[in-house]
């Protein structure tokens, strides 16, 4: 598997990436992006890519619903009431993955419900979050005991083959060095612990259906683009084995209520509604769900 290494890293050319869609940045900058794929594991990646200076600009938005609470907005509303039941299904998820309640590390940890609900459950949670309005969010509803970091290289070496549980909800395709990334993920993660991701899936319905309107690519905040085919080769490249993917089923019905603002200026919810079934629909018969959740064990 090496092959995929070198295929992968550093992509700082568009060498051997063939043209795939022109998108434009919709929540901040309004600013064209193109992504580019890599046509042997499927990967899709994101030109021009914003300087590490340059990039946090782009999150800096009311709009980006996970670094704040707000329910203002009927779209606030509808996000914060998938996130709550989703934080139930994520424990349920982790609990069932682990046969220990031990350590786990959420990265992108947003405002700290999904570790807050961890932590009821007895987990010993820790947390990375770059934006400080979200950390400051968070602080309040894990302290004392749950530890929060800016940044994933804080943790020191001495926490190397310490957690039982890393996840990563929508927080691969941020990430700027995609592989180092998971090598660093790798040391964390006590042999056989689980890392559980959930990305975007640029297979499913409701993104063919959007085009370069699909809300879930999210330029140029969405560095990477993933479908089932690219997770399995990177991840196996890296010795993690992919046990199961499981549906994030509400997503399709978020992003299409998104996309629908995006493509025709308004959100029309019937609409949005129709394409988002229809995803749903589709997806039970190919696995390609708007966004999947990858159990994947540290072999």
């Amino acid at each position: 598997m090496s092959n995929v290494n070198s295929s992968l890293e550093p992509y700082s050319s568009k060498e051997r990436l063939k043209p795939f869609l022109k998108c434009i940045d919709y929540t901040v900058s309004r600013e064209t992006f193109e992504l580019f794929m890599d046509p042997e594991t499927e990967l899709l990646v994101t030109f021009p890519r914003p300087s590490e200076k340059d990039l946090p600009a782009y999150y800096e938005s009311d709009a980006y619903i996970s670094h704040t609470d707000s329910t203002k907005s009927l779209m606030d509303k509808v996000y914060q009431m998938i996130k709550s039941y989703s934080m139930k299904r994520k424990l349920k998820l982790i609990n069932s993955s682990s046969s220990q309640k031990g350590k786990i590390l959420d990265v992108g940890c947003g405002t700290g419900d999904f570790l807050e609900v961890c932590q009821a459950d007895e987990w010993k949670v820790t947390g990375i979050e770059p934006s400080l309005k979200a950390t400051a969010l968070a602080e309040k509803k894990i302290a004392p005991k749950g530890r929060l970091f800016n940044d994933i290289s804080e943790i020191t070496k001495e926490e190397y083959d310490s957690f039982d549980v890393i996840t990563m909800w929508h927080v691969l395709e941020h990430v700027p060095n995609l592989l180092e990334y998971i090598d660093l993920l790798k040391k964390l993660l006590k042999k056989d612990g689980c890392l559980i991701i959930a990305v975007p899936n640029y297979k499913s319905y409701d993104a063919e259906f959007y085009k370069e309107f699909w809300a879930a690519y999210d330029v140029p905040r969405h560095l990477w683009h993933f479908s089932q085919k690219s997770i399995r080769r990177i991840f196996s490249a890296k010795n993690f084995e992919v046990l199961k993917t499981d549906p994030l089923i509400f997503d399709s019905f978020y992003v299409s209520l998104l996309s629908e603002k995006y493509k025709y200026g308004s959100s029309n919810m019937i609409r949005a509604f129709k394409t988002g079934l229809m995803s749903n629909l589709k997806a039970r018969g190919t696995g390609n769900y708007s966004s999947l959740i990858y159990l994947i064990k540290n072999t």
